[in-house]
């Protein structure tokens, strides 16, 4: 035992304080790192078909050490353990999970976060010890500059060994690391197929909406024209004689098969019928030949739509981004033709602007495959 006295105490923090550290480096010993353990490099019996190891980042609350062992010269029940990490510390775990299996940068980049790795041990029956060794990761898949969590592992091991030097438990540790990536592989070749977090590729098909029987709502047919029973909303304060409101719309179905995302997008012209009004003494056809018209133009920019959703190289993470986009777009293109349309046309007082806009939209509606 060593029994420090100090008789000038104003030089404490001077002289007394640095002596103490550097004379007595065993009184701080349990609160050191010790790198005593070597980590040893194995190629595991692993050849991954979906993903690489891009990082390995440690998340782990404690980073002391990655065991805490009892004394390789004692079994006694009051035995003290002590901290033992491995020669390199995390960038040894970081190394043997880089390097324990190949590495393909054609497939899905995965991140690996420690979150724990911990041994501890006890004197056990019969002098042995007592191990429990405890190891937590999630895997994320890197998408650009974020990450999406795909699985979480969670692993334990106990075991008892005689008392020797701690280099002895580095087997079962190695075998932890070694488990969770074959978990993981096993896990990602399952759900590559079908799981849309790992989906390779994005194939869109189109279909029109047409529902049956017709409600309120008029979908926009070739095969279906307007007809002045269509008009049912109240008349308004207004100086124009009639008046439509057509939009365009899409919903989709996804689904996921053979590893790509296969989206099936309804793409839609309508109008209501209760928004849709005439005045009395217009219900002519040339007049609703000129709401029929408003119609067809909401029907070319929904062709105009699903051109522009078919130029596009989706991204599987985030498909739906481009394609809500590109609506966004469709839709202001829409209320700018809608625009032009009245201005030009004079909202149909212009008979010869009328004829003129009549040629350039059943042209356009041809080019596009509707008539």
């Amino acid at each position: 035992m060593i029994k420090l006295i100090f008789k000038q105490p104003g030089l404490f923090s001077f002289i007394c304080l640095p002596i103490l550290i550097l004379a007595l480096p065993g009184f701080i010993r349990p609160f050191q790192q010790n790198n005593d353990i070597t980590l040893h490099d194995e190629r595991l019996d692993i050849i991954p078909k979906e993903f690489y190891i891009v990082n390995v980042i440690d998340d782990r609350d404690d980073r002391r050490a990655v065991a805490w062992l009892l004394p390789s010269n004692s079994t006694e029940a009051q035995a003290q353990t002590s901290p033992y990490d491995f020669n390199g510390g995390f960038g040894a775990i970081k190394r043997f999970i880089e390097n324990s299996i190949s590495q393909n940068t054609a497939l899905h980049p995965i991140v690996v976060h420690l979150k724990k790795f911990k041994v501890a041990e006890a004197v056990g029956v019969g002098g042995l010890v007592q191990g429990k060794a405890e190891l937590v990761m999630t895997f994320e898949l890197q998408q650009g500059d974020e990450t999406q969590h795909l699985v979480d592992y969670a692993g334990n091991a106990n075991y008892s060994r005689t008392a020797g030097p701690p280099q002895d438990v580095e087997p079962t540790l190695r075998k932890m690391l070694g488990s969770s990536l074959q978990y993981f592989d096993t896990w990602v070749n399952k759900q590559a197929s079908g799981d849309i977090r790992l989906a390779k590729s994005v194939k869109i098909s189109f279909s029109d909406y047409n529902k049956k029987p017709e409600g309120d709502t008029i979908y926009y047919s070739v095969n279906r024209p307007l007809t002045w029973d269509d008009f049912k909303g109240g008349i308004p304060k207004s100086r124009y004689a009639a008046e439509v409101s057509p939009s365009i719309a899409y919903s989709e179905r996804a689904e996921v098969k053979d590893g790509v995302v296969r989206v099936n997008l309804e793409v839609n012209a309508s109008l209501p019928k209760s928004a849709c009004w005439a005045k009395d003494g217009v219900r002519d056809s040339y007049t609703l030949n000129h709401e029929q018209r408003h119609f067809d133009l909401a029907k070319i920019a929904a062709m105009h739509l699903i051109q522009k959703i078919k130029t596009e190289e989706l991204p599987v993470g985030n498909y739906e981004g481009p394609i809500n986009f590109d609506y966004v777009d469709a839709y202001r293109q829409m209320d700018t033709l809608e625009k032009k349309y009245d201005d030009e046309t004079t909202h149909g007082l212009d008979h010869f602007a009328q004829g003129k806009w009549n040629e350039r939209i059943d042209r356009e509606l041809k080019e596009l495959g509707v008539k």
